[in-house]
Parts: C-alpha cells; structure tokens; sequence
C-alpha cells in the first residue's frame, strides 16, 4: 500500500519561509510524478507545483519565483520550499503522487499570519 507523509507546515509570519516533506513509501519513485496541492478555506484545491520523473518543474502563477519544488529519488522523498511567504497561502498542503494510479498524502496546514 501507497503512503504519503507530509511534514513541514506550520505557522509563519509574512515574508518568512517553509519547507515542506513528503516521504513517499513506494517502489519505484524515481518514476512518478509528484505534485503539491493546496486548498485554503472555502476555496477549491489548487494546483501549488508539479515535477516529473525527469526533474522539470511547473508552477502556478501565483507561487512562481515564491515556490521551489524538488525531489530525492535516493530518499523516496518531494520537497516544496516556499519563501517570501503571504497570508494568501494559508491552506492545507497536499502531497500527491502519479505512478500509474493517483495517491493523496494527508495534509499539512501552513498559516500565514499578516
């Protein structure tokens, strides 16, 4: 069975920085793709960052020079670094891994204060 770890989140201040985990237990995760979702209150899940089996990463526009993914195939694990942090980005961070079939990692809560 698939598990997804996150850890990492927390509560910051404007302008500080995150770095988040997701330890991945899977074979074979040198060839998923991996993504960062986000869902603040009342709003839908929103795509943060995506990188594939071959290392290229995509954003959305609004963490772009903000958000940096990335990943350690030696240890199972995707991180998302997320600097020059804003109240906007207060949501829960979900993991996901793409490996044929989709998985979901359980969420961490990032806060933002102003």
């Amino acid at each position: 069975q698939v598990q997804l770890v996150e850890s990492g989140g927390g509560l910051v201040q404007a302008g500080g920085s995150l770095r988040l985990s997701c330890a991945v237990s899977v074979s074979r995760f040198s060839f998923a793709a991996m993504g960062w979702y986000r869902q603040a209150p009342g709003k839908q899940l929103e795509l943060v960052a995506i990188i594939t089996s071959g290392g290229s990463a995509n954003y959305a526009d609004s963490v772009k020079g903000r958000f940096a993914i990335s990943r350690d195939n030696a240890k199972n694990t995707v991180y998302l670094q997320m600097d020059s942090l804003k109240p906007e980005d207060t949501a829960v961070y979900y993991c996901y891994c793409n490996l044929q079939y989709g998985y979901w990692g359980q969420g961490t809560q990032v806060t933002v204060s102003s």
